[in-house]
């Protein structure tokens, strides 16, 4: 196959098209996804007026739901490229759209068995991980509510791919936040009990996320089966036939995504289990912190979602230029961003403490000075945090996935949580040390996963013309 420059590729004009078709896909993404979090958030909060060790607790078992989803998440993310590439061709799209959906179902049902299983040894797992015994119980409370919404969302994840790749990502924005008021709501009815539901605290606030899953799943199927736009794909006819070929070109493309991903949000789910060897305080300030983060990496993840279908198309279409706009448009945005993102931390950090604990409670005082600190070393990751997410989104819009899970995986495990242990116990600084590998990893990952994107051509991923 050849591909073709476009003769307008350099000009002014080209990049403004690109510009604003980055931002009219990335924005319902990017919003989703603040939304997405603000489900788990919602949890955070509720329990933060329950108890610090309820706040620690689901903040340990959180943590251990999400380094199994998000490994799955990857693999049905996979779905993505591959569906944005049939749009770009525009050769049997329709079925070839079809196919990869059903098979993106049959593969979130496939993963999902295994994790049930092992998720519902949280508390174990967590003493495993040494530790404290009340708050690992109190962890598998949470988490025997919240794993059973592991199938839900992930079928959540293959219907808004289908959505992104057909750049019509606005239906996906508008269930998600009516499933953020679900949430809201069963929260507070199941936690604290309301409504003749007795008060069922963390085991009530797991629930509440589960059944908002089961919205988010239940509430996008609705609408593409009842969208004139989208039930031409006639996505959920004959789901049960098999199509083993492209189940396996699926998980070719897929479980390196997951990888990839898994070694990154592991590590800083390892980074709370470390933090548990500090105390409750430690832990608490911890997710507060890291809760902040994630909320502002949302944008970039989004950006990089964008990116991954703009590349993706443009490299179905043949068009090495738009190929390169497209990358190089969502990096500039991510960047711009996370850059802005650093300065409110350091500026304002008891402004977004605040959103999470009374300020003026004495009894919070330590939990907050010990989160303004930590933020302060989130401020400095913030802008190769965006960078390297959305590098690693572009390259997977070539289908190049496998040497970006082995960059995640040396960045992330093999030096970067091994200097979070050396910063955070040899050397003495505790929780901040935990911090500051985070910040020296995530530029060692982002600095590889850049320059990759920036030597596509010479290394083949994409031909030169």
């Amino acid at each position: 196959m050849l591909f073709v420059p476009r003769p307008d590729a350099h000009s002014r004009a080209a990049w403004l098209d690109e510009l604003r078709a980055t931002l009219t896909l990335a924005w319902p993404l990017v919003l989703t996804n603040l939304a997405q979090i603000a489900l788990t958030t919602t949890d955070v909060i509720v329990l933060g007026r329950l108890s610090a060790d309820a706040l620690a607790a689901s903040a340990l078992g959180a943590n251990l739901y999400f380094a199994v989803l998000i490994f799955a998440i990857g693999l049905v993310t996979a779905t993505s490229p591959m569906m944005a590439r049939a749009f770009g061709s525009k050769l049997h799209v329709v079925r070839d759209v079809r196919r990869t959906f059903r098979q993106g179902l049959w593969s979130a049902a496939m993963i999902s068995v295994p994790a049930w299983l092992l998720l519902w040894q949280a508390e174990a797992i967590l003493l495993l991980l040494r530790q404290e015994p009340h708050l690992a119980a109190a962890g598998q409370d949470y988490m025997r509510g919240l794993q059973w919404g592991f199938l839900p969302f992930l079928g959540f994840i293959v219907l808004r791919s289908f959505m992104s790749a057909l750049e019509k990502p606005l239906w996906a924005l508008i269930v998600t936040g009516i499933a953020i008021a679900f949430n809201l709501a069963a929260n507070i009815v199941l936690v604290f009990g309301h409504l003749g539901f007795p008060a069922m605290g963390l085991f009530g606030a797991g629930l509440a996320t589960t059944l908002s899953n089961a919205f988010l799943f239940f509430g996008l199927a609705a609408v593409i089966v009842w969208h004139r736009r989208f039930r031409r794909y006639h996505l959920f006819g004959n789901w049960w036939r098999p199509d083993w070929k492209r189940l396996a070109e699926l998980w070719r493309l897929g479980l390196p995504i997951g990888g990839a991903l898994a070694f990154e949000v592991t590590v800083f789910n390892a980074a709370v289990f470390l933090m548990g060897q500090f105390g409750a305080t430690a832990v608490a300030a911890h997710a507060i912190a890291i809760q902040i983060a994630s909320a502002t990496f949302m944008v970039p993840m989004g950006l990089a979602q964008a990116a991954t279908v703009r590349v993706g198309r443009a490299y179905g279409a043949l068009d090495i230029d738009g190929i390169t706009r497209a990358g190089w448009t969502a990096l500039g945005l991510g960047v711009a961003f996370m850059a802005c993102m650093s300065v409110l931390m350091i500026a304002a950090p008891r402004l977004l403490i605040g959103a999470f604990l009374d300020l003026g409670d004495p009894a919070n005082a330590v939990v907050i000075a010990t989160a303004v600190s930590f933020l302060m070393c989130a401020a400095v990751f913030q802008v190769a945090d965006g960078a390297q997410t959305i590098a690693a989104g572009s390259l997977r819009g070539l289908h190049d996935t496998r040497v970006p899970m082995l960059y995640a995986g040396v960045g992330f495990w093999l030096i970067g949580l091994p200097l979070c242990m050396l910063l955070a116990f040899p050397a003495g600084l505790g929780g901040i040390g935990i911090w500051l590998g985070l910040a020296a990893c995530l530029a060692l990952v982002a600095c590889i996963m850049v320059r990759r994107w920036m030597r596509r051509e010479r290394l083949g991923l994409v031909p030169s013309a």
